[in-house]
């Protein structure tokens, strides 16, 4: 079972979003093992964004990604990174197919809602800056036989 980072970001929050989608996630049978609704510090923004540092973006990213309260998540499913992306959408809402997070609430691309790993190692990295491993809760859905095999 492959696990992904999400983070509901504080326009989602602001917005009243979250419940809409954690929804999302769960109707296409993906399972919640880790929340923390936090507000992120400037070094862990640094730890979680460390790719971007040099780009002209960076300040306005940090400034953005700390200015209110998130909702940091682990996801667990089959192909669960590249599923979750994809219910996320392009991360240019202006891009995002209608029936994707960003395509149905987005609105522009500096504050495009939810951040999601974009691959294994990018999950594992995210979810070491947010969670311990007695953090994360392995449970079984009652409807996960018919969700994997």
């Amino acid at each position: 079972m492959e696990r992904t980072f999400v983070m509901l970001k504080p326009d989602a929050v602001s917005r009243a979003l979250m419940g809409e989608i954690i929804s999302r996630f769960e109707k296409k049978g993906l399972k919640m093992v880790a929340a923390k609704f936090m507000r992120i510090t400037e070094e862990m923004a640094a730890r979680h964004y460390a790719e971007h540092i040099d780009k002209d973006f960076y300040p306005k990213l940090l400034n953005f990604i700390t200015s209110g309260p998130v909702l940091a998540m682990v996801w667990e499913g089959e192909n669960s990174i590249s599923v979750v992306r994809k219910i996320v959408g392009k991360t240019d809402p202006a891009e995002a197919a209608p029936g994707t997070i960003r395509g149905d609430y987005g609105m522009i691309k500096t504050m495009n809602l939810v951040h999601a790993s974009d691959s294994s190692d990018s999950a594992e990295r995210e979810i070491s800056i947010f969670f311990s491993d007695e953090e994360i809760i392995d449970w079984k859905r009652a409807d996960q036989n018919w969700l994997s095999f």
